[in-house]
């Protein structure tokens, strides 16, 4: 064993992983016969776990083609900051997690610099949906590739991408967190059940999406289903959904908080939701669902060109087959989303069908060995650090 200290780069671009990052480098430190030396960027998860950042996460958490050209000069400064900082420092692995956008420009960068510096990517980007080229680029800059979802390992090797190896996703950490209990099944059955309503994170996605799904909501009760609203709010744009909920024939109960939004996820019948992570959560508490979502007209061009699978809802990439409706774009009306809905509420074929599709994603998501994705990963870290003293 050496005295010396492993030195592990991380750097994240965003909230998501942050939290990624925080939890890898706590299994780091448990599987490591090494003290870590860590540096790089991340935020308040990160920094709890001792990493001190290079600069605040909310420099770079930014996302949408608009949004990053509106900040593109502070984005390249912190590029060129963390790339410059990271090749100082020669760490013996650099972590880049998630945010392509950011992470990669840094990785690319300083694997110019730095050619024998071993590289591992945290979060395989999208390659097996849209700009699928990217994977054979990667190989010129990442050395391995830790995938969150099942199918990833195999969209590389067809793509002709670096290694890549399913860590599995961190949900699946928090099963125990996201199934129901008795008293939250019988919940489910009540002749006024919890409707879950999630119209996003994202300011843009909530102003859009939420006067669509209000008049859904409303059609949806007009047909005689009875239910409760709960929409677990965001605390940063909370004041914004309780303004746009207020116009919402059908009203809301907000929901502040991850553990209480999981409580309702447990006792929910059934979810309207945007698309994103959280349809992911609501198939592992086996919730059926209906999926939306908007992108404004200029992102759609764009998006349509580029998109190379039949759906963007992660729970239906995942089974392999659309099991959940998902209506987007000119489809994501009012009309659209309360036809697809109703026939949840109720047992019936739609229902039953939905709950047997999630009931079979516990098995292609869980990892062989019944390890948890955090460790590893960080297995896979470890043993691409050199071994030399």
């Amino acid at each position: 064993m050496s005295d010396r200290p492993l030195t592990i780069w991380l750097v994240a671009g965003e909230e998501s992983g942050d939290q990624l990052g925080a939890k890898l480098i706590r299994s780091l430190r448990a599987l490591s016969d090494r003290p870590l030396a860590l540096g790089g960027v991340g935020g308040d998860a990160m920094a709890a776990e001792g990493m001190e950042s290079l600069f605040p996460l909310e420099d770079v958490a930014v996302i949408g083609y608009l949004a990053v050209a509106a900040r593109i000069r502070l984005l390249m400064r912190r590029i060129r900051q963390t790339v410059r900082a990271c090749v100082a420092a020669r760490p013996d692995v650099l972590v880049i997690i998630d945010s392509p956008g950011f992470t990669h420009a840094v990785a690319s960068r300083v694997r110019r610099q730095l050619p024998d510096l071993p590289v591992v990517d945290y979060v395989s980007p999208s390659v097996w949906a849209w700009r699928p080229w990217r994977a054979k680029t990667m190989r010129g800059y990442i050395d391995h590739v830790l995938a969150l979802l099942p199918f990833e390992p195999d969209a590389h090797r067809r793509l002709g991408g670096p290694a890549c190896t399913y860590v599995g996703h961190p949900l699946i950490e928090r099963l125990g967190e996201l199934r129901p209990g008795p008293a939250e099944r019988e919940a489910r059955q009540s002749p006024s059940p919890v409707l879950a309503v999630l119209p996003g994170s994202r300011r843009t996605e909530i102003e859009r999406l939420m006067p669509i799904f209000g008049a859904a909501l409303a059609k949806v009760q007009a047909q005689g289903h009875a239910f409760t609203v709960e929409l677990p709010a965001v605390a940063r744009h909370r004041a914004l959904i309780e303004r746009l909920a207020g116009t919402w024939p059908v009203r809301p109960r907000l929901i502040d908080g991850e553990a209480d939004k999981l409580a309702t996820f447990r006792r929910a019948r059934a979810a309207l939701a945007a698309s994103g992570t959280v349809t992911l959560e609501l198939a592992l508490s086996g919730v059926p669902m209906v999926v939306a979502y908007q992108v404004p007209k200029i992102e759609e061009v764009i998006v349509r060109r580029l998109i190379q699978v039949p759906t963007i809802v992660l729970p239906n990439l995942i089974l392999g087959e659309n099991a959940i409706p998902e209506l987007i774009q000119a489809d994501c009306t009012p009309e659209r989303l309360a036809a697809a809905l109703a026939p949840l509420l109720p047992a019936g074929p739609a229902r039953a069908a939905q709950e047997a599709a999630l009931a079979r994603l516990d098995a292609t998501m869980r990892l062989p060995d019944g390890d948890d994705p955090s460790r590893s990963a960080a297995r896979i870290v470890l043993a691409a650090a050199p071994t030399g003293p």
